[in-house]
Order: C-alpha cells, then structure tokens, then sequence
C-alpha cells in the first residue's frame, strides 16, 4: 500500500478523510454493539435492536439478546417490535400529506370534517371548537378513552364519537396534556377527507412507496413470528410476558381493533430508519416524494411555544414530534431542534438535522416507567452519538 507522502496533496487528504470516516464508523459500530450487550447482559432488556444512519445510508448497527426468551429467538434485523407513539410521528407525516393536497388545513376545527364535533363542550359546558394543529401538539384539551372505551372501540369513527362526546378538560392552547385521543381524531379525519381507511392510507401512500415492508397495524402469520415477545423486569433480573396494552387481549393479527394513529403501528429498525432518512432528506427517498421541505419544518417547529411539555426537561412539541429545544440530560448528545418520539415499551427514534442522523433503538421492556428519561436511552443517546 503506498504511503501517503507519495500521493498528491488532494489525493492524500481525500485518503486521510476517508480513514478518519472509516475509524469513526467502527467506532459507533463498536459503541453500538457494546451497548445493546451490556443492556442485555445486565438484564435490562430482554433484547435490543439499534440503527444509526444519515441521509444516504445506515451507519452502523447492532443486535443482542433475545426476542424470545422461552424459544430462545434471537433478535436479528428483521425482528419486528410494537412501537407504540413512534407512530405518532407519521400521523404528523400523513396529516401534512392532506395539506399538501388541500384537502384540510391546520387550523380547521374538527367540527369542520366530524360533525359530531359541532356539540362539543368546553369546562365550563360551552360550545369549544378544537382544531387539528391543537389534536397533534396535545393542546386540545380533549380526553382520552378509558381502558374500557378502548377495548371495546373497533373503528376510527367510533373512537371520534366518543371522544366528541366528554367535555374538553381545559380551554384548547392554554395548556399542553398528552393526548392520545386527539392523534386518533386526526387519523379519523384523514379517514373523512380522503375515503381511505387509514390503516390502507398509510399503506398506499408512506409504506409501500417508502418499501417499509414490516410496518403495519395488522400483522401476518409470518410476520408474527418475527414479533419480540414483550417483557415486564421482576426482581432478580427475571422476565414475565406482557402483551402490549393497546391490544386488549387481541392478536397482533387481529383487525378487529382500531388503527391506533397514537400508538398501534409495530415495525422493524430497519423501517422505521427508511422512514427517518426520507424525513432528514426533506421528504424524498429512492425516487419517491412523500412530503414537501417545507412541510416537515412545519409539523417539526414548536407549536407549543416556551411551556414545559413533553417528557424530559428542555423539550417542546410539534406537529406529532417532540422536539429538543434545549439539549440536556438524556438529550445532551441531540443538538438543538433535533425531534422524534419514544415509545411506551422503551423504543427511540430521533432525527438531529445538524447532524444529518439519526438513530432507532428498538427494545421491549414494559415497567421501565418514563422510558424518555431512562437510563437505557440515556446510554443509547451516547453510543449512538460517536
């Protein structure tokens, strides 16, 4: 191999940045891989699954432990996990295609697109209008279903219904309050406007273009066999099976539920890091268009203005993102306006255009309490970071 002090000078620095790029891939690579292997080794997490790429590739990722522990199934790339309000993220996404077609605005009242929404009442028992900018930053005001609404609620219309029917629990933008109600409104009115079910929307119009293969509300015979198993930790580092809430006691094969728009979407690392490279290439990807530039700054800017929101200090919200405002603690690697979402049972997605990355881990442990805050994130954030 010739020395570089044979070789031209742009030839040389071109050789010395691609070493530099290379030692720094392996070094993520590496950090990736301890990471997965000591969150698993100290039993943690049953198994873990974590990508880092940028707008053109996958940089580096990782695999360890198990997606079932009783067969002793290993987790591997295609390993499909329930990712909870990672989908809420692509609501925003699908919202933003509607406007970008004119077939709603972000200032719309609900009631504009869902009549029942006309008798809607405030605290006080007035008539309240929410909008569909106020549903997708949680500052609608609206309430949520109970445990048992929810199971025994099958359609996207049904869940409007209901949810039309329960007074708003505040004035709508006076404050912010997680939601998971008005994401699902949202996906109703998607629905109304374009005539598609939104399990089928989606589909047609994110995941199929995108070739996001194992994303869906409703999954197979053969892709149940791929599912990781999910985990509730008992002391002495054990785990017991626990089947995600948003199921009911229903197969994952089961279209007998609705399309949870808040938190129903399962799906690979792999799809889910397609899904991120089209949004840090400004909406485009292998040749397909999804969204305009201009469209993801919208639903990724703060629409809740300087109040304390989301999960972990120095965080605001946007249009079904969260967003780093002021990078700290868990997001001290995140440069400022980085956004993504957690998941319920741990799982991690986060976009720094600064950066031009982002980085997906996929885990299934259900008493980790505030997964945003965790120490597990906190350690992915770091390895993913180098």
């Amino acid at each position: 191999m010739r020395s570089h002090l044979f070789l031209t000078p742009v030839v040389a620095l071109a050789a010395a940045v691609a070493a530099v790029a290379q030692d720094s891939g392996k070094i993520r690579a590496d950090a990736l891989k301890d990471f997965v292997a000591e969150r698993v080794e100290s039993k943690e997490v049953a198994g873990a699954r974590a990508e880092v790429g940028n707008r053109e590739r996958v940089l580096a990722t990782a695999s360890a432990g198990y997606a079932n522990l009783q067969a002793r199934r290993e987790i591997t790339p295609d390993t499909i996990f329930w990712i909870a309000s990672m989908s809420k993220p692509v609501c925003g996404t699908a919202t933003m295609m509607a406007v970008e077609n004119g077939l709603i605005s972000l200032d719309d009242p609900l009631s504009k697109h869902l009549p029942e929404f006309e008798a809607l009442e405030g605290p006080d028992g007035e008539p309240a209008v929410v909008t569909i900018a106020q549903c997708l930053s949680h500052t609608s005001g609206l309430q949520d279903l109970s445990k048992d609404e929810s199971a025994a609620t099958s359609t996207l219309a049904e869940v409007a219904t209901i949810v039309a029917r329960k007074p708003l629990l505040f004035e709508p933008g006076t404050r912010w309050v997680y939601c998971q109600g008005g994401i699902d409104v949202v996906a109703r009115i998607l629905e109304a406007v374009t005539g598609e079910n939104y399990a089928e929307h989606l589909e047609k119009n994110i995941f199929g273009p995108l070739g996001m293969k194992d994303t869906a509300f409703y999954l197979t015979e053969e892709q149940l066999g791929r599912l990781a198993v999910s985990y509730e930790k008992q002391e002495g580092g054990n785990f017991k099976v626990i089947a995600p809430y948003i199921l009911s006691g229903k197969s994952p094969a089961d279209t007998d539920r609705y399309s949870r728009a808040s938190g129903g979407l399962f799906s690979t690392a792999s799809d889910y890091g397609t899904f991120a490279r089209m949004i840090l290439n400004g909406g485009k990807l292998n040749g397909h268009r999804i969204l305009k530039s201009e469209s993801i700054a919208e639903m990724t800017r703060s629409h809740t203005g300087d109040r304390a929101v989301g999960f972990v200090p120095g965080s605001n919200y946007g249009l079904g993102w969260i967003r780093v405002a002021e990078p700290m603690g868990v997001t001290a690697p995140l440069s400022a306006g980085s956004f993504g979402h957690g998941g319920a049972y741990g799982t991690q997605a986060w976009i720094d255009p600064e950066k031009g990355r982002y980085a997906i881990l996929m885990i299934q442990r259900s008493n980790l309490g505030n997964g945003d805050a965790s120490e597990t994130r906190s350690l992915f954030q770091k390895a993913a970071a180098h």
